[in-house]
């Protein structure tokens, strides 16, 4: 998951059907939370995400893009933790 030309770890892998996915997501659920991120949002533009006057599909699609962020969060917290403990010799920046 990382390059030795760049050592940030990316949070997609490539599937069997050389699909990229989102670590901890399935592909339908890599394309639907890129769709809802695309998409634009209140909270993006600075405004509190859930006011009264938002159309209910926006509460909706904000609602299941946070659910899908924190499915992926939490399975990249596991990935890093457990890639720190395969690495030889501790986490080194040099």
């Amino acid at each position: 998951m990382t390059s030795s030309r760049n050592n940030a770890p990316r949070r997609y892998f490539v599937d069997a059907g050389g699909r990229r996915v989102l670590i901890g997501l399935t592909p339908e659920e890599t394309f639907e939370f890129e769709r809802l991120d695309s998409e634009s949002s209140p909270a993006q533009a600075g405004r509190q995400a859930s006011r009264d006057g938002d159309a209910p599909w926006q509460v909706a699609g904000e609602r299941r893009w946070l659910e899908l962020y924190e499915k992926h969060e939490g399975a990249w917290k596991v990935w890093m933790a457990q890639s720190r403990a395969e690495r030889p010799g501790g986490f080194n920046l040099y």
